[in-house]
């Protein structure tokens, strides 16, 4: 399973990369506003760190304004991904806009039959929001079961892009279904690696260590 990182913090992204853990990065307006910088700005510099797809999102809300503002957003860098909602304007939008020979990330998926439909729409990535069905007392991994479902039935392209994630379960419940990508914030990606029984066997191996009053170097 790939991972994207979901932020606008260059720093963060930089210190992922640096170890590997970055195959693309996920924006949204939400995140260019945390970040507090222009958008293109930071998605260039972005686009410049990470070589996977960066995904930029629209702000219009009919199709010809996507269509344009994809075609805006598509000239920062050639590794950027046109992030739509999964609204029927945006479904146009895909569908222009991947017949033009662009990678289009369709966001705000909440149903089986909206990836469906997504998918047939000729999208890169379909986004679908565990964390907030989630909250909606939903089983967002559901979805996701689902969607890996449709698409193996019908050998859809499409790449099932695991979003709004909220913990590292998430991370290795995604992994499992067979997600091909998961986009989580970066302190979600480095609590995958902690254990408190890594912390206890650790902690355990130092004082004996410490008690043989030797040193490597």
């Amino acid at each position: 399973m790939k991972f994207f990182v979901d932020t606008a913090e260059v720093d963060a992204i930089a210190e992922l990369n640096e170890l590997g853990m970055v195959d693309g990065v996920t924006t949204n307006p939400s995140l260019i506003m945390k970040s507090g910088r222009d958008i293109k700005e930071v998605t260039k510099e972005i686009c410049d760190l990470v070589d996977g797809p960066v995904s930029a999102e629209t702000v219009a809300l009919d199709a010809e304004g996507m269509i344009a503002e994809g075609r805006e957003l598509a000239k920062i860098a050639e590794n950027i991904a046109i992030k739509v909602p999964l609204t029927w304007a945006g479904l146009k939008a895909c569908n222009v806009l991947t017949n033009e020979g662009r990678m289009v990330n369709v966001t705000l998926c909440f149903s089986a039959n909206q990836a469906l439909l997504a998918a047939k729409a000729g999208a890169t990535f379909i986004s679908p929001f565990i964390g907030r069905l989630d909250d909606l007392n939903l089983e967002g991994l559901d979805l996701i079961a689902d969607i890996r479902e449709i698409y193996d039935n019908y050998g859809f392209e499409t790449n099932i892009l695991a979003a709004s994630i909220r913990s590292a379960n998430h991370m290795s419940e995604c992994a499992k279904i067979g997600a091909d990508v998961a986009t989580a914030p970066p302190g979600v990606i480095k609590k995958m690696a902690d254990h408190v029984l890594t912390d206890k066997g650790l902690d355990a191996f130092m004082k004996d260590w410490a008690s043989t009053g030797q040193t490597i170097l």
